[in-house]
């Protein structure tokens, strides 16, 4: 028995001349793989040349160009016997039995299904690799791709990509490889990442707002949509992680919301001569933040944010609205404006387990500036259309004492879109049955002009809390 050790088509390639030339029988021949498996993926892409340049076997009759690249795809099939198969086949049509071609042959059949199974790897590839953009200050490569192919097709899919995507540099990493692309030369790289998880994405959440905007639950079919996207892809794209909550959503009771946020919404020449409401059947107002769609607000938003704290807190504080953080994290006052809060809640001895968070408007308003999303003061109307989730915590909490953050949490708190900040900051005041005090928001800390601003406006929100911190006590009793 012959022992033959490859790990590329080349050197099956160079294996094959020896051994047609010796006229050594395929049962003659033990094939072997490379002891370091991760080579598989670091070499150049089987050419379409052919087992020899001008397309013939040593001492042997010429192959057809056609046969030749049907083993080159071939080549790529990840199978423990794909040398020995391959080998057989080359074996097959030196001794004139031309059917081993033919899918009606068995060994030819398993070729052609070797081939497509390949063909559809690259295409899987093609469709499914998802780039993230790396910040201009991290430099080459800008993009990178996170992969985990079946089959050895990353020199193939490398330089598809390279075709495409001009100078831009990037890099596509497999668990166990790795294909870089400098803007001229593709480079071969041993593994550099352990997943997907390893990459991060500044604009990520961007494209996850942007697809839950285009989610319609009422028209999902997720048995299709299985179907068009098989599983093993999910995870590692990035609106993976977010589908299965949203099939549930709508099997929740989303698809008839979707349904009635759209009738009627129409464009061009089509009339509908009814009001949406009145063409659809009487339905509850949504009984869940997450459901809300009293303003529009939620579209660009990623998630509802609802508050955080003790079931029966004595003080509540309430914001003005989430911010970037908070968006992306679901939780409130996580951010640069939650550090600042954090600190004054520590100097003004108010423990921050202790108290209830929230803001006036649920969803994060935001314009975009570059590449980063900024806040924007919402309306007074979003305001209004929020107040019912407020009201909701503030009977569910019963606190003592409402901290309002700003102006338009006083105004939510106040139900009362003239009220200002300047009429009641000197001391706190009764309302409904509690105090309320009104204090700056902490991201005015941040956005003032000078230090002593800054100062002025830190210790009017410390003041504030210790404030509150005295009426709390006195009300419980």
């Amino acid at each position: 028995m012959m022992r033959k050790v490859v790990r590329t088509f080349d050197e099956w390639r160079a294996a094959v001349r020896d051994l047609i030339a010796r006229r050594v029988p395929p049962e003659s021949v033990e094939w072997a793989s490379s002891e370091d498996d991760a080579d598989l993926f670091t070499i150049a892409a089987p050419s379409a040349a052919g087992l020899l340049a001008d397309g013939t076997l040593a001492g042997a009759s010429r192959l057809p160009r056609g046969l030749v690249e049907m083993l080159a795809a071939a080549a790529c099939f990840s199978a423990a016997d794909r040398w020995a198969f391959l080998y057989k086949l080359v074996w097959r049509w030196q001794l004139g039995e031309r059917e081993v071609i033919s899918a009606a042959d068995p060994d030819g059949a398993r070729l052609h299904a070797m081939i497509k199974a390949v063909r559809r790897e690259e295409h899987d590839m093609h469709a499914y690799i998802r780039f993230r953009e790396r910040p201009e200050h991290a430099g080459a490569p800008r993009f990178i791709a996170w992969f985990e192919p079946t089959h050895e097709v990353l020199p193939q899919v490398a330089r598809h990509f390279a075709n495409r995507m001009g100078h831009h540099t990037w890099m596509i990493a497999t668990p166990t490889a790795t294909v870089i692309w400098d803007g001229e030369r593709l480079h071969d790289a041993p593994p550099r990442l352990r997943s997907a998880a390893d990459i991060e994405d500044s604009g990520e959440a961007l494209w996850l707002t942007y697809y839950r905007s285009i989610f319609n639950p009422a028209r999902l079919n997720a048995d299709l949509l299985r179907s068009h996207i098989p599983s093993r892809f999910w995870k590692n794209l990035p609106e993976g992680a977010i589908v299965p909550a949203m099939i549930s959503g709508a099997a929740n009771g989303e698809r008839r919301t979707g349904q009635t946020s759209t009738v009627g919404r129409r464009g061009g020449a089509t009339t509908i001569a009814v009001t949406p409401e009145r063409a659809q059947p009487r339905r509850d107002e949504p009984d869940t933040l997450d459901q809300c769609r009293r303003c529009d607000l939620w579209r660009n938003a990623t998630q509802a944010v609802p508050g955080v704290g003790p079931k029966k807190a004595r003080i509540m504080l309430v914001g003005e609205q989430p911010g970037d953080q908070e968006d992306l994290q679901g939780q409130p006052f996580v951010g640069p404006a939650g550090a600042v809060l954090d600190r004054a809640l520590a100097e003004a001895g108010v423990e921050r387990d202790h108290v209830y968070l929230t803001n006036a408007v649920k969803h994060f308003k935001w314009e975009l500036r570059g590449k980063r999303r900024l806040h924007k003061t919402p309306a007074q109307r979003e305001v209004a259309a929020c107040h019912v989730w407020l009201e909701e915590e503030l009977a569910r909490v019963k606190p003592d004492v409402v901290v309002a953050l700003g102006a338009t949490a006083l105004k939510s708190v106040m139900k009362d879109g003239s009220a200002t900040m300047s009429a009641v900051m000197d001391a706190p005041f009764q309302h409904e049955g509690r105090w309320v005090v009104a204090v700056y928001h902490p991201s005015f800390v941040l956005r003032a002009r000078d230090e002593e601003s800054r100062r002025q406006a830190y210790e009017v929100i410390v003041a504030g809390l210790r404030e509150a911190l005295k009426l709390a006590p006195a009300r419980s009793g």
